[in-house]
């Protein structure tokens, strides 16, 4: 009842200040304001209000948010000890069974992995410049500043 009360009374007031801030000619402080001070006053007309007035002093919803935070604190733990040991058990399952695998064929003579039939889109890198011709333009830099 007394959460009531002084939710109303903080709506009225704010929209007292935003009747005074429109009568300055601020309208979007003053719509800004109103916004605001409505917002105490719905949410005593929904009820969150009362509900979080009981919610507050009970002890089975404390009890409630005590269970939440044990299945929050269980929850992150496994996960960090699932990405401490590398994934899920069906991916440690895959990993075992690719080691078993070999990446060439048994009978092959050469890797299975070799140069495609299509030639590559990328055209092949230029060398390196040496290092000495990134100094030289350095040096005439310096040596045109005195330096």
């Amino acid at each position: 009842m007394i959460a009531e009360t002084v939710c109303s009374a903080v709506a009225v007031a704010g929209l007292g200040i935003a009747a005074v801030t429109a009568y300055r000619k601020r309208f979007l402080a003053a719509t800004r304001i109103a916004a605001y001070a409505l917002v105490p006053l719905g949410l005593v007309m929904t009820g969150v209000v009362a509900w979080l007035a009981d919610t507050a002093f009970s002890p089975t919803a404390w009890a409630g948010f005590g269970v939440l935070g044990l299945a929050w604190v269980l929850f992150a733990s496994t996960r960090a000890v699932e990405r401490r040991r590398g994934g899920t058990r069906k991916e440690r399952k895959e990993a075992r069974a690719a080691e078993g695998r070999e990446a060439v064929a048994p009978a092959a003579s050469a890797p299975s992995l070799g140069e495609g039939s299509t030639p590559s889109k990328r055209p092949a890198k230029a060398p390196r410049a040496e290092p000495a011709d990134d100094f030289s333009d350095i040096e005439a830099i310096l040596k045109k500043h005195g330096i």
